[in-house]
């Protein structure tokens, strides 16, 4: 009987060994878990709910959301994509919803229901897991036929070249900014809708809802751009210039919605009267940082001069990032095993034979969202179907 090892038990692990399973059910399956639980973050992605994909339907170009390895991904989802995953956890009893932002959860809204079904679906096909089982070198698993490493993103080169394969350094991806402005940090809670983030003098922009915390700046339009710019940040140590359109819109729009409201309303506070609907506290705040004391004048008092600093605290207003912070529990590099080293068409390695890899382990990663997960699948789908494939050939 052929054998075929998993080195990691997260997501992309179990589903390349599911895969490969039913597939190649005559196949011996074992995975190995270096940690004493298997499936520890898809436990706590999504806040415990388990963002398992995403419907794309927003998505023009993959490159928007994985910065890494777009092309790989563009090829691979010929053979698996996000309604092929979708379909696949349906068809084993998991219901799953679409949301506005579309993203899918699990509609029981927990991420359980993801780990149970993979949990169940290994005990039914025979699937052996094995905990506290850390392997350290290929040839512990000299007797198997197959190898996949699965081992997730590391966040150190050292925990890479022991596979000794060409490898991207990695680096943190999908994280939130430090911005030392205690002021700022009153509004805390403060939710600006569809905002866009830009590093300045790049091309690097990101935008969506973003989310002023106690310690700076987060949500999809911090988080993104922090993917867009992981390697960029890492070398100046994140601490970087950061650029906030807080409407998403261009100057000449931000001018007729101002020029309109000095019409329409030219005895009304500037306070009371807030462009593109921005919520109280940011818009007073965006007032006294751009027109000190000036947030009772009435609108049809502006001159020239004060409605371009109004337009520019609106369009380019700028902080200073002054380091990174996690991302709630989750952990995203970007880097791993360099997509050179690996057969695009069955991400087996160029290496060694019968050696695969598949997960966030390769220099894959994506933005916020599902992605990642939607990144898992399709990769371990690929090596499970490449193996099944290579044990059919070798058998006939």
């Amino acid at each position: 009987m052929s054998k075929t090892a998993i080195i990691g038990g997260g997501a992309a692990g179990f589903f390349l060994a599911i895969n490969l399973k039913e597939m190649c059910p005559q196949m011996e399956v074992t995975i190995f878990e270096r940690g004493k639980k298997v499936l520890r973050k898809v436990e706590v992605s999504g806040g415990g709910r388990c963002n398992c994909t995403n419907s794309f339907e927003a998505v023009k170009d993959l490159q928007s959301v994985y910065p890494r390895g777009h092309r790989l991904m563009k090829r691979l989802f010929k053979l698996f994509n996000h309604e092929d995953a979708f379909q696949w956890f349906e068809d084993r009893g998991v219901a799953l919803v679409t949301q506005d932002d579309h993203c899918v959860f699990p509609r029981s809204q927990d991420s359980h229901t993801i780990i149970n079904l993979f949990l169940n679906e290994s005990r039914r096909l025979g699937i052996s897991i094995k905990t506290d089982a850390g392997i350290d070198s290929l040839d512990q698993l000299s007797d198997y036929d197959y190898i996949c490493i699965t081992t997730g993103g590391q966040p150190r080169e050292e925990n890479l070249s022991w596979l000794g394969h060409p490898i991207e350094k990695p680096v943190p991806s999908l994280f939130t900014f430090n911005i030392e402005d205690p002021i700022l940090r009153t509004l805390m809670g403060t939710v600006v809708e569809d905002a866009t983030t830009m590093i300045p003098s790049t091309k690097l922009r990101a935008s969506g809802p973003l989310l002023i915390t106690h310690w700076g700046m987060s949500g999809p339009a911090i988080l993104r751009l922090s993917s867009y710019a992981a390697r960029l940040l890492n070398e100046h140590d994140y601490r970087m210039p950061l650029t906030v359109n807080w409407t998403s819109h261009n100057e000449a729009d931000i001018r007729q919605e101002l020029e309109l409201i000095c019409r329409q309303h030219p005895q009304k506070q500037l306070q009371t009267i807030r462009p593109f609907a921005l919520p109280q506290r940011l818009w007073t705040y965006l007032l006294e940082k751009s027109m000190k004391g000036r947030g009772e004048a009435p609108w049809g008092s502006l001159n020239q001069k004060e409605q371009n600093r109004l337009v520019n605290v609106l369009m380019n207003d700028t902080y200073q990032i002054s380091g990174r912070a996690a991302f709630k529990d989750e952990f995203v590099t970007c880097g791993g095993i360099a997509l050179s080293a690996v057969n695009p068409a069955t991400l087996e390695s160029r290496v060694r034979s019968h050696l695969y890899f598949a997960g966030e382990i390769l220099d894959i990663d994506g933005v916020t969202g599902g992605f990642n997960f939607q990144a898992a699948w399709t990769t371990g789908y690929t090596v499970a179907k490449a193996i099944h494939e290579d044990f059919r050939q070798n058998i006939l």
